[in-house]
């Protein structure tokens, strides 16, 4: 089958392999633009495109498709059977979507029509869900509305990063998109229930604010969503603290205790009062430009006594 591959990040790659492992062709790769990034703001490519040049496929990078009138004409060059969308990062245009014979399917890291968005991993992570999934559908011109091809369960394992979890989905993915490509003809699409539907917005670093009026559970959900981006932080005065580690303790915080309120300081981390009146335990942090360290030597470094507060 003739293939048109829309792609960005490393979550597309097993989708990509998964194509050309099986005997299809991609006649081409269309990827977000290359971004400016560390302190050079060097232009640098997406994992997509740089396997893409790797292995001799053409790439093209339009700014904003919907109004790139040159994708179009690519497209009608190359006449593809298939457009295969894995979390490319813009809205494709309906020209695009139905130009191919099978028109276009998308990879979607969700259960459909649960968590439609950008993010369905963290949110799905950040809410407590105990399963989760992968959807294969076809696009139409709506955000994650189109008719469900075929679908694969999965149970979220205790303490899975969404860094984690997004890299298992991504191998589902592959393979279940292989499937339903090998069986497209004899499919039966089945229409969303929309009055079912939930949403996972894009994310942004301001949303990895810890709040401490949160419940522990959920501070220790959000560590866990948001990592590896956009990581969460507090403040200790006007220092921004990433923390990659923690966890919620059993037992009570002391009645008078306030959120953010430091408690207890030990070598395996700093206890902190939570909404609730529970307890949150700091094990490791990363201060601004310094490197990732335990929270009890960062606590001896700063002389963080109990008492202080993260802001």
């Amino acid at each position: 089958m003739r293939i048109v591959f829309f792609g960005s990040p490393g979550s597309a790659l097993p989708s990509l392999k998964k194509i050309l492992d099986t005997g299809h062709r991609i006649e081409l790769l269309i990827s977000q633009p290359d971004k400016p990034t560390g302190r050079g703001k060097k232009l640098m490519p997406c994992p997509v495109k740089k396997m893409a040049l790797d292995l001799g496929i053409p790439v093209f990078q339009p700014s904003r498709i919907k109004t790139d009138a040159e994708t179009l004409d690519k497209l009608k060059d190359i006449q593809p059977d298939l457009n295969v969308v894995v979390a490319y990062g813009q809205i494709i245009p309906s020209s695009i979507i139905y130009l191919p014979k099978y028109n276009s399917l998308n990879v979607h890291f969700s259960l459909l029509p649960k968590y439609r968005g950008a993010s369905p991993v963290q949110w799905a992570l950040l809410n407590g869900e105990e399963k989760t999934g992968i959807t294969i559908f076809e696009l139409n011109e709506k955000m994650d509305e189109g008719d469900i091809l075929t679908q694969e369960e999965t149970t979220i394992l205790p303490d899975e990063s969404a860094a984690e979890l997004e890299a298992r989905l991504a191998q589902t993915g592959a393979e279940l998109l292989i499937k339903t490509i090998a069986e497209i003809k004899k499919i039966k699409p089945a229409k969303q229930d929309h009055t079912l539907a939930t949403f996972a917005p894009k994310l942004s670093k301001a949303d990895g604010r810890i709040d401490w009026t949160k419940d522990s559970l959920y501070i220790q959900r959000k560590l866990r969503a948001f990592n590896p981006w956009p990581s969460t932080y507090v403040f200790f005065g006007e220092k921004r603290i990433k923390i990659h580690k923690g966890k919620k303790i059993e037992g009570q915080a002391l009645s008078s205790s306030s959120p953010g309120e430091i408690l207890k300081i030990q070598k395996d981390g700093i206890q902190v009062c939570c909404g609730e009146q529970r307890l949150f335990l700091i094990e490791r942090v990363q201060p601004e430009n310094r490197n990732i360290m335990d929270a009890y030597a960062f606590s001896l470094g700063e002389r963080i006594v109990p008492g202080d507060k993260f802001t």
